[in-house]
């Protein structure tokens, strides 16, 4: 956690303080702006107006301050929420969230799709998914064991997408364009099925894609719960 968190540093803008909640917030700008450095000193300082240095008094490295970052994007995803949602309505909204915060910090996104925070808003997302599988009608192991299938999928599609945002925009327009260049001059004989889904395969998109995979992970609890209670 933060070192000093109740003692706020001088900056060297007149009459401004350098505190662990103006970092976080000044990290979150930069990586709003689709920066890469968004976690360097050098960065944060210019971005602050303060002696870089100075953010260590607060965090004892970049990576304590990363976790703290995301920690606050992950109180963003639960503010967005809304309350008396069923259980699968409280999981999508949670996805969708998730991506949307992801993909406006496209570099703190694709970095915590490996990572945790172990910090509070970490445990208010993992007590929302585990009340849901709960409320699914799963407990013990298989609530854990489906918590973490539903945490660990989105982790990574969101991941996936952040870090595709900090490609530069020929490699990311060379990529798209694929399905419908290199894909539709395959050998027929070597690959019939790309070549018989040629056209519906360019016509996918992303948002198709992520609905798919929220509705399989609520199919899978579902058809698990369906087979222990028929057991």
């Amino acid at each position: 956690m933060p070192k000093s968190s109740d003692t706020p540093t001088r900056s060297k803008r007149a009459g401004s303080q350098l505190t662990p909640d103006a970092i976080i917030e000044a990290s979150l700008r930069i990586a709003a702006r689709g920066s890469e450095d968004a976690f360097t000193v050098r960065r944060l300082g210019e971005e602050l107006g303060a002696d870089p240095t100075a953010i260590y008094r607060h965090f004892r490295d970049k990576d304590e301050l990363l976790l703290s970052v995301a920690d606050r994007m992950l109180r963003e995803v639960l503010d967005r929420i809304p309350e008396g949602l069923d259980w699968k309505d409280r999981l999508r909204a949670l996805a969708e969230g998730s991506l949307e915060v992801a993909l406006r910090y496209p570099v703190v996104g694709s970095t915590m799709a490996s990572r945790t925070t172990r910090r509070p808003n970490e445990f208010r997302v993992v007590e929302l998914i585990l009340g849901a599988v709960t409320e699914a009608g799963l407990e013990g192991a298989e609530a854990a064991v489906h918590y973490r299938m539903v945490g660990d999928s989105l982790l990574a599609y969101v991941g996936q997408r952040a870090a595709y945002l900090l490609f530069d925009a020929d490699v990311r327009a060379a990529d798209e364009s694929s399905w419908n260049r290199e894909y539709r001059l395959v050998d027929p004989d070597g690959f019939p099925n790309i070549t018989r889904l040629g056209a519906q395969l360019a016509e996918v998109t992303e948002e198709q894609i992520f609905a798919t995979r929220v509705e399989a992970l609520i199919n899978a609890i579902e058809t698990r719960v369906r087979a222990l209670r028929g057991a």
